[in-house]
């Protein structure tokens, strides 16, 4: 029976770097100290790529054997054609390769894995290679320190193949949605509703001092915060009951990497064990969809995750949207 599994991840970060001030006690409380920043031409696709190259050196997979390329990116190149299009020229995939974008923040990497499990289950395709990329830096106003100081840029490669197995390795999952939630983080102009106009660039200062355009990204803290802290938990408790599993069962818990104080605050809530609990963003900041991949990866490569051992992914953000599931962590990433 043909399975999906995660084979290999890589990732790649810009040279830029931008640091928190170790004096500020935000920089404390939030854990990230340094954050990669996407140079003035330089894309999410230009990231993306490179993760995909680093990936084929390590000769894991032939870009002919690639079926599928799936992009999760809310930061394309054009509002048309498709970024995966450009990418599937770029890396010299076969012609035969089908291609695709999503738009999907910091659930976007569980959703993608849900995405390349289907079409590899399905017999639609063996190897499918999940770029995640995002290069929040060019939507946010230097001079909005609420978001300046979380987010950095950067992307990973995810490369998922099928394997003659009887044992889910990826899956199950559970997934939500709250587009209520949609004014509390967001880049107002832009698109066909609200385009680029004169007044969309005009500045403003909140109560906080915080200056941005309706151009800019916005989000409000405090009321991303609250849902977080509402949804994962039923999301967490959705999937131990879907999987049949105690939280004693999983050796790992990588959790979207928003920031330590709201991931200390589900760990303690969740009740999981502070070395079960991963924290990969002191360096890179909060880099949207690709903050799981990366927790991965530097997990894997610290080897602290157990050899056949159970992994749980939550991702949760941005829509509001949500997505959980469990992986089999099987192999060096």
């Amino acid at each position: 029976m043909l399975k999906s599994n995660i084979k290999a991840i890589e990732c790649y970060f810009p040279q830029k770097k931008e640091y928190n001030s170790i004096e500020d006690k935000l920089t404390n409380k939030i854990g990230i100290y340094t954050r990669n920043i996407a140079g003035e031409d330089e894309s999410a696709s230009d990231l993306a790529f490179k993760a995909a190259e680093k990936l084929f050196e390590r000769q894991v997979c032939k870009r002919e054997e690639i079926d599928f390329l799936i992009f999760c990116t809310q930061s394309p190149d054009y509002l048309l054609p498709t970024t995966a299009c450009l990418l599937q020229d770029r890396l010299g995939l076969s012609t035969s390769c089908g291609a695709f974008d999503f738009n999907l923040g910091c659930s976007g990497f569980v959703y993608g894995l849900s995405l390349a499990k289907g079409l590899i289950e399905t017999g639609l395709a063996r190897n499918v290679l999940l770029l995640t990329a995002d290069t929040y830096s060019k939507y946010i106003n230097p001079k909005d320190r609420s978001v300046k100081v979380l987010f950095g840029d950067a992307a990973a490669a995810t490369l998922i193949t099928g394997v003659e197995s009887n044992t889910d390795m990826i899956g199950p999952f559970v997934f939500g949605t709250d587009g209520r939630g949609k004014e509390n983080l967001i880049v107002h102009a832009g698109g066909v509703r609200e385009p680029i106009s004169e007044n969309s660039l005009i500045e403003s200062i909140d109560e906080f001092g915080n200056v941005r355009s309706r151009s800019n990204l916005y989000m409000n803290g405090p009321e991303v915060f609250n849902f977080t802290l509402e949804a994962v938990p039923d999301a967490f408790q959705s999937l131990l009951v879907k999987s049949g599993l105690l939280i004693d069962d999983y050796s790992m818990f990588v959790f979207h990497q928003a920031n330590k104080y709201m991931l200390e605050h589900l760990r303690k809530r969740l009740r999981i064990q502070v070395g079960k609990f991963s924290y990969c963003l002191q360096d890179c900041g909060n880099t949207v969809s690709s903050t799981i991949p990366i927790a991965l990866k530097q997990e894997s490569d610290n080897n602290t995750i157990s050899s056949n051992g159970k992994v749980m992914l939550l991702g949760f953000g941005v829509g509001y949207s949500w997505a959980g599931c469990n992986i089999l962590y099987n192999n060096k990433y």
